[in-house]
């Protein structure tokens, strides 16, 4: 873990359990794309530059999870780089109490507050085309998170973040994060048909074709969907069909899991309700879903 692997003379990744992108832009002057999951990933990496002779000039977040932002304040504070994060994800960056917010709808419980969840804030900037090394190129990545994006590197190397998750993670959760929908699977029909020298995904393997992975990550959204309009059949309120689906795929509910597929599951409800597929109503004071 946090072994540096070289993909071409300046492209890199740093395997951990969200790969951290590393571009050298000079002899001595790199940048990452993202930092990892805490001050300990920091440390790990502020140890690789040094074993390597290089200055961190600058961290791009692709977004603003915590295992994607948790290594910037301390890497800032030792290096005094920049940081810069694209939209929405520039605000939670900055203010990071907003993820486990948003995530559970109100103020978290403690259960919530904890490295995972909440990074500790730093300064980070608006990331616009301007403020990236010349011949980086930015790649919306809408739907796993509001203004995820990914980034092409000059010697056309593609980071990205969470947009696909492994085989291997989807067999074993069955569902992924997703805040948007629609925009999620948007996004792996363009990833689908993207060409790159090596893709470089957060979850899952580097590989120089990812069409396969892309579709399958697809098929794992509709088989989700069909399953919630499936569990509809009788109107549900939100609880029940968390529970149900729990249920069928053999999972075990706990505050994380709660928050991250309680979230997820709210925005597949959404988006079969605009989309013509489940009615909404309320009765008895509480709203319930059902198939249409």
């Amino acid at each position: 873990m946090y072994e540096l692997i070289q993909i071409t003379d300046v492209s890199y990744y740093i395997q951990s359990p969200a790969k951290i992108g590393l571009v050298r832009l000079s002899e001595q002057d790199v940048c990452l794309i993202d930092s990892g999951n805490d001050k300990d990933a920091g440390r790990k990496v502020r140890q690789i530059l040094d074993a390597n002779g290089w200055r961190l000039a600058a961290i791009y977040n692709t977004h603003s999870n915590a295992d994607h932002i948790g290594g910037n304040r301390y890497l800032q504070g030792q290096t005094g780089c920049r940081v810069f994060a694209p939209g929405l994800e520039c605000a939670f960056t900055n203010y990071p109490i907003l993820e486990p917010s948003f995530l559970y709808g109100g103020y978290p419980c403690k259960e919530l507050r904890h490295k995972f969840l909440l990074a500790q804030p730093s300064a980070a900037e608006p990331l616009t085309p301007e403020a990236l090394p010349p011949g980086f190129q930015i790649i919306e990545l809408p739907g796993h998170f509001f203004d995820m994006v990914g980034f092409r590197t000059p010697d056309n190397v593609v980071y990205l973040a969470d947009c696909l998750s492994s085989r291997e993670t989807l067999e074993k959760y069955q569902i992924g994060f997703i805040y948007d929908v629609a925009a999620y699977l948007a996004t792996l029909e363009k990833v689908k048909t993207m060409e790159a020298r090596l893709f470089v995904p957060a979850h899952a393997a580097a590989a120089a074709d990812i069409a396969a992975l892309a579709q399958y990550n697809i098929d794992k959204v509709w088989e989700i969907a069909v399953k919630i309009v499936e569990l509809c059949r009788e109107p549900l309120c939100f609880e029940a069909v968390l529970r149900r689906l729990f249920d069928a795929y053999s999972l075990n509910l706990d505050f994380e899991q709660y928050v991250l597929v309680g979230s997820t599951v709210r925005s597949y409800l959404a988006w079969l309700h605009d989309t013509g597929r489940l009615a909404a109503r309320f009765e008895g004071n509480m709203l319930l879903w059902e198939r249409i």
